[in-house]
């Protein structure tokens, strides 16, 4: 089994900037992986990783063994302790990590149901919102999630350490506003914008066609381009003092409104 145990190592080094730089992840197409549950749900959703790097003090033999028991080609190599906190984003740590190629994210790619429910993230740019999101989304289990006019890289270690792996277990796409709202009209899904403006409240509405609801920022909310696109501009009622709630709040409350007029099921 190979083994590395230098910082300088020019692998090493390759792995450090796809941890800390956007631009290396895009210029490349791969990214890291840290935590054995999220490996696992990358490799259940068929993402290629070519490459384990572990440390033999924290995971043992056998539960690498385990993870990888499914996956011929991918090239094992042990580590120290050194070069693994060189390379590990969490404070938690669990020994091992992944190197991997991104998936494609164009809109064409999904593959939807006949009866789609759709959430659409304009211009988010905090990862912890964006990863809290799709959290909600695999527990809501929707057809897709889609960037519009992203501003954050989807494989930042911040947004897939607070998807919890969730990143990996939905349907993602990414687009401009345009391209977006052109895709969701061609499949005939209707566009349910979250803004304060001109909007009914949201739990009059009927999500159990095919659906697309879409939140945008908390500090400036959707732009027009989605209000006016709407086939219903939508709010959630609120009694005190504010008129805005955390986008990943809301997101759950109408995502699982739609999953309750959809016949959802707890079990």
């Amino acid at each position: 089994m190979k083994q590395i145990t230098s910082i300088q190592n020019p692998f090493i080094k390759t792995l450090v900037q796809l941890q800390e730089k956007a631009k290396a992840r895009k210029q490349t197409g791969t990214f890291l992986i840290e935590g054995k549950r999220e490996i696992e749900l990358a490799l259940k959703g068929g993402y290629i990783i070519n490459t384990i790097l572990f440390l033999p003090e924290i995971i043992l033999q056998k539960d690498l063994t385990e993870l990888i028991a499914n996956s011929n080609k991918i090239e094992v190599i042990e580590i120290n302790k050194e070069v693994y906190q060189k390379l590990a984003y969490r404070d938690s740590t669990e020994g091992v990590i992944a190197f991997a190629e991104a998936k494609s994210t164009a809109l064409e790619d999904l593959i939807l149901s006949d009866n789609p429910l759709i959430l659409v993230m304009e211009a988010i740019e905090k990862p912890g919102n964006i990863g809290a999101m799709l959290r909600t989304c695999d527990a809501a289990k929707i057809d897709a999630v889609i960037l519009a006019n992203p501003k954050t890289d989807l494989y930042n270690p911040n947004l897939i350490r607070s998807s919890v792996g969730c990143i990996f277990t939905n349907q993602i796409a990414t687009g401009t506003n345009e391209e977006v709202i052109a895709f969701l009209k061609n499949k005939k899904i209707a566009i349910y914008s979250a803004t304060l403006q001109n909007s009914n409240s949201y739990h009059t509405q009927n999500y159990t066609p095919a659906s697309a609801i879409v939140v945008g920022t908390e500090a400036t909310g959707l732009t027009q381009t989605w209000r006016d696109n709407a086939n219903q501009n939508i709010l959630i009622p609120m009694q005190g003092q504010i008129d805005s709630m955390n986008v990943s709040v809301a997101a759950a409350i109408l995502l699982f409104e739609a999953k309750r007029q959809r016949g959802f099921e707890t079990n």
